[in-house]
């Protein structure tokens, strides 16, 4: 019984969020054009220290073990 109500569940709050994203699309909107730019922000910061981190790996004298 548990497995039919989590489905049931489910679908209606899956129905609920359609209708939302339907109705505040604009909002929606809104927030994906103030989000994209943080999110460009944090990945090139992200792959300039990715970046530095491996030339500074490459730059380190490699130690031979014996």
């Amino acid at each position: 019984m548990r497995r039919y109500l989590s489905v049931i569940i489910g679908s209606c709050i899956a129905f609920i969020g359609i209708i939302g994203f339907i109705g505040w699309w604009g909002d929606f909107l809104t927030v994906l054009k103030g989000s994209i730019p943080i999110m460009l922000i944090f990945g090139g910061a992200i792959a300039v220290i990715a970046g530095l981190s491996e030339l500074r790996d490459e730059s380190s004298p490699k130690e031979t073990k014996k």
